[in-house]
């Protein structure tokens, strides 16, 4: 693996910085470091965490906080690829860096017996673009490549080591006593470690 991409390494200094403030617009400061210090250019992004797979998107883990207060992932999405309805029970960040991305939003079941319900019209993040998500301002999406013929890329952050995380998935046709448990994990493999020790 190659030196640390410096924007990622200041992205992170940056994001360390704003936690440890605890400004209560502290999702918006992050949303607007990312922009500037990720999004304006992608060229630090290696190849090998923008290659797609043929039957889902990839996940790659290109950084975890030593306390796992955070995570920064690349989400690679091949022509047409979508998510599930699922949430993240953490704070997150999603800007797009190449291509473009449309995202649903869902409103929480509020009983057992609903079904999950679109809050608002799909949304497009076309490169730059930062969509910020909590438990408390909306948590419950459904994210797609705007495209059917080319790769879209985005990069995520998350309060927590997301990987990890206990999360739940919501089948579009089934109520929410129906949801499912997932962790999502992460495409890493050796010839895409994680960037560590940045600062």
């Amino acid at each position: 693996m190659g030196a640390v991409p410096p924007p990622l390494s200041a992205f992170v200094s940056e994001l360390d910085r704003l936690i440890e403030g605890g400004q209560p617009d502290f999702l918006y400061r992050a949303a607007a470091a990312m922009k500037r210090l990720l999004l304006a250019d992608g060229s630090w992004l290696p190849a090998a965490y923008r290659q797609p797979h043929p039957m889902h998107y990839q996940q790659y883990l290109l950084y975890r906080d030593p306390l796992s207060r955070f995570s920064i992932v690349s989400f690679v999405w091949g022509p047409g690829q979508r998510s599930p309805i699922h949430d993240h029970q953490v704070w997150g960040l999603v800007g797009t860096l190449e291509g473009a991305e449309l995202t649903q939003a869902y409103m929480p079941p509020m009983y057992p017996t609903d079904l999950p319900k679109e809050q608002g019209p799909e949304r497009r993040l076309n490169p730059g673009d930062v969509e910020v998500m909590s438990p408390a301002l909306g948590d419950i999406h459904r994210v797609r490549n705007a495209s059917d013929s080319e790769v879209a890329v985005s990069i995520h952050t998350y309060g927590a080591d997301i990987g990890t995380v206990s999360r739940w998935l919501y089948p579009p046709d089934r109520p929410a006593a129906s949801r499912k448990p997932f962790f999502s994990g992460y495409s890493n493999d050796a010839a895409t470690p994680p960037f560590f020790g940045l600062v």
